[in-house]
């Protein structure tokens, strides 16, 4: 199982991006997806997650309004719209999933993910 993140790359303070990471390797789409992120010296910290028809999301509450997370139609994909992005969203962000349902308390725990990627960096430049 693959997950290829994308779409990452250098954007000035209130300027936007748009992240996208592609899974392959299962033979059904993934029920739960999610992204999370890595500022260097910090840990990785849960951003937001998506169940598969993208019915029930969830944010961090530091992203909550300005970030939007969707799914693909063929739902292999998943989306990460990143608005009024600030210096302090600058980081390595990490696509992960789970072929299974997670509950909503469970998408911000890494351990409730399967997969990952291999990130995509983001630069923010004040």
């Amino acid at each position: 199982v693959q997950l290829q993140a994308s779409g990452g790359g250098l954007v000035q303070a209130g300027g936007s991006l748009r992240l996208s990471c592609v899974v392959s390797g299962l033979t059904t789409s993934p029920y739960t997806m999610g992204w999370f992120r890595q500022a260097p010296g910090k840990e990785r910290e849960f951003v937001a997650a998506i169940s598969r028809g993208g019915g029930s999301t969830v944010y961090a509450d530091s992203v909550k309004g300005r970030f939007t997370i969707s799914r693909g139609s063929a739902e292999n994909m998943v989306y990460l719209q990143m608005n009024s992005l600030k210096p302090e969203d600058a980081a390595v962000y990490y696509c992960a999933a789970n072929r299974n349902r997670v509950a909503l308390t469970g998408r911000r725990l890494e351990y409730m993910y399967e997969y990952w990627g291999q990130g995509t960096q983001v630069t923010v430049s004040s």
